[in-house]
């Protein structure tokens, strides 16, 4: 992934970010503004790696796994910025769309019969629901 691409990347997972926490009060809190300088940092990090672009499915164990890390597409890059601050995005969003499946975009959109923790958390319409749904953060760790 080129520096410009990732750069357009760290720039939507703000506004995604941003935008989901806009709904709660405490958008000008210190430890929001923390969090988001937090991942900030992290995105940015994450722009000093060579990355190749491959949406290939891959199978990968749960909780905690990721494509290797010199492959990806943009929303690997958000779980990765996600993961340096402790929270595992895998987990949370495979969670999410298992006590929400009737509203999933997959079910819809990919015909899925259930949940698959091997690529639901890397695609962009499910990170989109879960960030609207939690606020764009939450309070797990990754383990």
């Amino acid at each position: 992934m080129n520096f410009g691409a990732r750069l357009i990347l760290v720039a939507g997972l703000f506004a995604t970010s941003s935008a989901a926490f806009q709904k709660s009060s405490s958008i000008e809190s210190a430890p929001h503004q923390q969090f988001l300088k937090k991942l900030a940092d992290a995105a940015v990090e994450r722009t000093h790696h060579s990355v190749r672009y491959d949406p290939s499915y891959v199978r990968i164990r749960y909780p905690g796994g990721d494509v290797p890390a010199d492959t990806g597409v943009c929303t690997d890059e958000v779980i990765r910025a996600y993961r340096a601050l402790g929270i595992g995005l895998q987990k949370e969003v495979h969670e999410d769309i298992e006590k929400n499946y009737s509203a999933d975009p997959g079910k819809r959109t990919w015909m899925l019969s259930h949940p698959d923790s091997n690529i639901d958390h890397r695609r962009v319409p499910n990170l989109m629901v879960f960030f609207s749904r939690k606020g764009g953060t939450s309070n797990r760790r990754a383990r």
